[in-house]
């Protein structure tokens, strides 16, 4: 006995000393959550309106289950297949496609003999949990941690394009302010990306002049090329010595570890991108350099290599030392439990307005987003690969938002699907035939499988071929 929970405790170190496992883990515990209380939202409602509920599962039980209990009128249990779960509401056409149920007399405690607006709101309860769950994380995380953010128009001198011909494509360069996408100021730096890609135009600050541009219409398809160089937005790192390198021709010049480059021969160098341009006219040449330490300007005679390098090693920088050198500021908030919540509900309607705007893209076929759309692997990958319990809650409230908005979609056999045929039996007077339910029923389950098979299949080839 010792020895297989020995055994077991051994499995479960090496799985959480790997990364992926560690991916794998966090979507896992998330999903089951949000599954739980996604059915627990048609659950709840069911039962106050006095329906019964005959099964309720987490994962789907093909053929079999692992694990199932029957605790008064409905059966509880977990399926082998991680695809979502349900709840089987009597009298309902859904995805057990139990036909043979709906050819009986119906019986009052039946979903099928419930007022329209009952069966609307039991239909409505899981997004409406789902969308809740995100504001009560944003909530709880802004009460808990806060918010810190560099304030992106606070960037003194600009943004660094690490990739110019993405820049170029997007009509950006290093040294510019990106102020606004789509007339709408950016506050924090680190929503740029994502309001660019999903925006139509950019307000730029360049020179002190500004200049409208727009984003090219197939962007999305640009990064999708390369995804390692989607994220080639930073802030500009300062030339802050090290250390001289052993190798280096400067070996014995008077830079010491803090020193901050100020010019080269009367030519401003200040930052790391602006090295190539100051030093390649002066490849084998010494140069007179003038740089900063605590306070006071110094000079010095260096030697150029013919890489045009100094061989110097530079300093990384910390967030406070940027703040310290006049380059950024960063907004520091924290919240009572009361101010926590206009936060947490201003955010739960700003990320699924972002979402919204993506899934525009997506549907456009001109942008190329498609090509983007992932599957389990994809949604795995929002997580990182190390435990850490505020990601965890922000990626966990971001996932919810997406399974309610995806489960409102008018599809049949999803959430949304059933909602318009019941706002037109409220609107009409007229109750769609169960065998036209049955039919949209299986349309909208062959669409999903479809979906399904295309957004894996996504994650596949990028897998085997990226």
């Amino acid at each position: 006995m010792g020895l297989v929970a020995n055994d077991v405790l051994l499995i479960f170190k090496i799985l959480t000393m790997s990364p992926i496992a560690i991916q794998a883990i966090q979507f896992l515990i998330s999903l089951s959550l949000l599954i739980v209380l996604h059915e627990l939202g048609h659950f709840i409602p069911a039962k106050l309106f006095k329906t019964r509920v005959e099964k309720f599962y987490l994962f789907f039980d093909v053929k079999f289950a692992l694990f199932k209990k029957k605790i008064g009128e409905t059966e509880y249990g977990i399926g082998w297949l991680p695809l979502g779960g349900y709840v089987k509401i009597a009298g309902m056409i859904d995805e057990s496609m139990d036909t043979e149920a709906m050819k009986l007399p119906p019986q009052p405690w039946e979903f099928r003999t419930k007022p329209a607006w009952q069966r609307l709101i039991i239909m409505l309860g899981g997004v409406t949990v789902n969308f809740i769950l995100a504001v009560l994380i944003f909530i709880g995380m802004a009460f808990a941690y806060g918010e810190q953010y560099i304030v992106n128009d606070s960037l003194k001198d600009g943004i660094y394009v690490s990739e110019p011909a993405l820049g170029a494509k997007l009509g950006i360069q290093t040294g510019d302010k990106i102020l606004a996408v789509d007339g709408q100021p950016v506050e924090r730096f680190s929503a740029l990306f994502l309001e660019i890609v999903n925006g139509n135009s950019l307000t730029i600050e360049r020179d002190g002049s500004l200049i409208e541009k727009e984003i090219p219409v197939d962007f999305i398809a640009t990064l999708l090329e390369d995804e390692e160089k989607a994220r080639f937005l930073g802030f500009r790192q300062p030339f802050v010595v090290q250390e001289i390198s052993p190798d280096s021709p400067n070996v014995g010049a008077a830079l010491q570890e803090g020193d901050q480059m100020i010019s080269v021969n009367g030519t401003p160098f200040y930052y790391v991108d602006q090295a190539d341009q100051v030093l390649t006219p002066y490849k084998g040449k010494k140069v007179e350099a003038v740089y900063e330490r605590n306070g006071s300007l110094m000079r010095d005679s260096l030697m150029v290599t013919e890489e045009a390098k100094l061989g110097i090693a530079l300093k990384p920088l910390t967030m406070q030392e940027y703040v310290d050198k006049g380059l950024m500021s960063i907004e520091t908030k924290e919240y009572g439990l009361i101010e926590s919540i206009p936060v947490g509900i201003d955010r739960g309607i700003s990320t699924l307005s972002g979402y919204v705007k993506q899934l525009k893209k997506i549907f456009n076929p001109d942008t190329g987003a498609y090509k983007g759309v992932g599957g389990f692997a994809a949604i795995g990958g929002l997580f990182p690969d190390t435990w850490d319990w505020q990601a965890f809650w922000g990626t966990t409230a971001l996932i919810s938002i997406i399974l309610a908005f995806m489960n409102v979609l008018p599809i049949p056999a999803l959430d949304g699907g059933h909602v318009v045929f019941l706002l037109y039996e409220i609107i009409s007077g007229r109750k769609p035939s169960d065998k036209f339910l049955e039919y949209a029923q299986m349309v909208g389950f062959f669409l999903l499988i479809a979906l399904l098979l295309f957004a894996n299949g996504n994650d596949l080839f990028k897998l085997l071929f990226k």
